[in-house]
């Protein structure tokens, strides 16, 4: 099915593009591929009035406010000065707004959904890492919130090929509708 887009009733959601989450390799996607394809889109959208909001995780000092809930996996580790900055590409695109997160999920906690609905979004595109956390999680939420989710694929990326390849097959089908960047951008020239 094709893509159509009401720009004016979209927003851009890019997932943790920030110096601490992009400072590894990231698969099946680079880092500078996935960055590259969120500020073309980016710049597409605003260009055609929609808005541009990025979301970065930051989990406090010490990991102060991170969620407390009792996990098998090990801890996170000292996290360094800048892991919550925003890359400078996605600042320089002048967001309409920048969430802060505290877990996974982009709406729990945050004001993302208040805003999106005062500025009449029903449509979110969403991009960036970690597919199977950040974007995964933020997708379930919108879903939820009856918001139409479009995650952009080749705008995303994890640890692992195999991690993507199991969230965009098994999960984010049920819970959005799965673009390309090159059918994301088709849709905003079709709407034109």
């Amino acid at each position: 099915m094709a893509l159509e887009l009401d720009p004016r009733k979209t927003a851009l959601v890019m997932i943790d593009l920030q110096k601490g989450i992009l400072g590894a390799p990231r698969a099946p996607h680079s880092v500078e591929d996935v960055l590259a394809r969120n500020i073309t889109i980016a710049r597409a959208l605003k260009a055609a009035g929609g808005l541009i909001v990025p979301v970065r995780v930051d989990f406090g000092p010490g990991g102060s406010l991170a969620p407390k809930g009792l996990i098998d996996a090990e801890p996170l580790p000292a996290l360094p000065d800048n892991f919550a900055e925003l890359r400078p590409e996605v600042l320089a695109l002048e967001p309409d707004l920048i969430v802060t997160k505290r877990q996974w999920g982009a709406f729990h906690g945050t004001e993302l959904d208040l805003a999106l609905r005062r500025h009449g979004i029903t449509t979110v595109l969403l991009t960036g890492v970690a597919t199977n956390f950040g974007v995964e999680s933020t997708a379930r939420e919108g879903w939820s919130l009856d918001y139409n989710m479009v995650v952009v694929e080749d705008a995303c990326s994890t640890f692992s090929a195999e991690w993507h390849g199991f969230s965009v097959t098994a999960i984010l089908p049920r819970v959005s509708r799965l673009r390309s960047t090159a059918e994301v951008l088709a849709a905003l020239e079709t709407a034109a």
